[in-house]
């Protein structure tokens, strides 16, 4: 009996070890990545990202540079009235991604793959610009070393922001093979994925957006020349296209196109009807600009209204009394068909670096063409991103025509109000630009309270006054305050 046992004991253990061998490999999924690579990591990344500069865009900068305008507001607050709140959001949710642009330039600097560690360079390098630009000092050198320990970062001077970002991207553009394809794939902007007769046309356009980026942040800091070399740095790049290649073209631009398949829609595919357009509108004082221009761009972005019979466009007062209520419908709102678009994921345009040129030129730096040239590439770069042809004409028009013998803000503000219809959903820039350069001139609402001013930053988000609050501290006494009133370091 006893030895039956031992028999069948002896049958399960040989059952059970056949069960459990090779129980490893026969349990590894093919189709998933045995290690994370930087491929696997940047589609996705690119897309969240640009997801939440463009939802920025415009819940931010449109208002507060007043595209448009809520249609009521009783409380009396509002960025239309100046009123801008800490901004949790815009920290919480930039740090995070830059945990994993961090992630690709490690990895890649491990693998020795310098085209994803310059694309990693230039994702950071932009990330931290908009987040410096919007507070001020802000976390740098040790805001992504939470694994080593660093939970209470110290804030870097914007100053010293700059001077790093300058700096990587200057790497970023050093370092960039153009004959060499993404090894691991998963580039959605510019499909670097591949390379056709030894040349990578997608890596050739990332040089030109690390440049482009790169001037983009040195006119910003023209006030701060002589603190840091910025005159001296943008000749050194005008003077090399060929080391400095910079966008020339719309097919150049840093746009990510939305494919329309799942997961990667535009992030307003599905929008209901009242947050899209019933509860918000275009102001007068951007809509009747288009419409005094006959801007064809107005089809694209806007709904027109019916007003005495009439389909015309129009628009509502920003910053307007708290006693005010727009009806809904009854004024312009955005076009759905912008819910769908797929070039609505816009980083850098070549009509942005246009307009960068014509105000360098302005400035007396070289570039190779007269303020007026390139103040009309400009336009007709705007016009061709949005699928449209410059109208015959329309660069003439006395609304339009560049006055070669108006003074020097005359033209710099020209510019800057073509800029400004530009920028059109992009992120923060708009907001940026008026604060450097005072332009485009806006209208004071009635309903602004006297004692309100037109914002330069955002306060710093509430909870960093619990979870760091030494750093955090010494940042507010660096900067001078903790309110919207006070000026980063490049605006003063």
């Amino acid at each position: 009996m006893r030895s039956i046992i031992y028999v069948y004991i002896l049958i399960i253990v040989t059952i059970l070890s056949s069960c459990t061998k090779n129980y490893d490999s026969i349990n590894i999924d093919p189709n998933r990545p045995k290690s994370v690579t930087p491929g696997v990591m940047l589609g996705q990344l690119q897309y969240r990202i640009v997801s939440s500069t463009v939802r920025a865009s415009r819940n931010f900068t449109h208002e507060i540079m007043q595209v448009d305008a809520p249609r009521s507001s009783p409380d009396g607050l509002g960025l239309h009235r100046y009123v801008i709140n800490p901004g949790a959001a815009l920290w919480t949710t930039l740090y995070n991604y830059l945990t994993d642009v961090q992630d690709i330039i490690d990895i890649s600097t491990s693998l020795k793959e310098d085209n994803y560690r310059a694309i990693g360079l230039i994702y950071r390098s932009w990330i931290f610009s908009i987040l410096t630009d919007c507070y001020g000092d802000v976390p740098f050198s040790d805001a992504l070393k939470g694994t080593q320990g660093v939970l209470s970062p110290k804030f870097d001077t914007q100053k010293e922001i700059y001077t790093q970002i300058l700096k990587d991207l200057d790497t970023a553009n050093a370092i960039i093979n153009t004959s060499k394809a993404l090894t691991y794939g998963g580039d959605q902007m510019y499909n670097a994925n591949t390379v056709t007769s030894s040349v990578n046309a997608g890596m050739i356009k990332w040089k030109k957006f690390a440049n482009s980026l790169r001037l983009r942040l040195l006119l910003r800091l023209l006030k701060r020349d002589g603190e840091l070399p910025v005159r001296t740095e943008i000749q050194r790049m005008l003077a090399s296209s060929t080391i400095f290649p910079l966008i020339t073209s719309n097919s150049d631009e840093g746009i990510f196109r939305f494919p329309g398949t799942y997961p990667y829609y535009n992030p307003y595919y599905n929008e209901r009807q009242l947050e899209w357009r019933d509860g918000t509108y275009f102001t007068t004082f951007f809509i009747n600009k288009l419409n005094t221009d006959n801007d064809p761009r107005r089809t694209i972005w806007a709904r027109t209204v019916t007003v005495n019979g009439q389909q015309v466009y129009r628009g509502i007062e920003s910053g307007y009394p708290s006693t005010t209520e727009y009806l809904v419908g009854a004024n312009s709102s955005y076009n759905d068909a912008m819910k769908t678009a797929t070039n609505l994921g816009v980083m850098l345009t070549y009509s942005e670096v246009e307009f960068i040129l014509a105000e360098l030129a302005l400035r007396g730096f070289s570039t190779g063409k007269t303020v007026k040239q390139h103040y009309e590439n400009g336009i007709n770069a705007s016009m061709v991103q949005w699928g449209l042809t410059t109208p015959t004409g329309f660069l003439s028009q006395p609304t339009i025509a560049f006055n070669d013998l108006g003074t020097f803000d005359n033209k710099l503000e020209q510019i800057m109000l073509q800029k400004y219809i530009a920028y059109f959903f992009v992120d923060y820039q708009s907001w940026f630009e008026k604060r450097r350069t005072g332009f485009p001139i806006l209208p004071r609402g009635t309903g602004i309270p006297a004692a309100n001013v037109f914002p330069s930053r955002c306060p710093y988000p509430t909870y960093l006054q619990s979870l760091n609050p030494a750093s955090l501290n010494n940042a507010i006494s660096s900067m001078g305050g903790d309110n919207s009133n006070i000026k980063v370091w490049w605006e003063k």
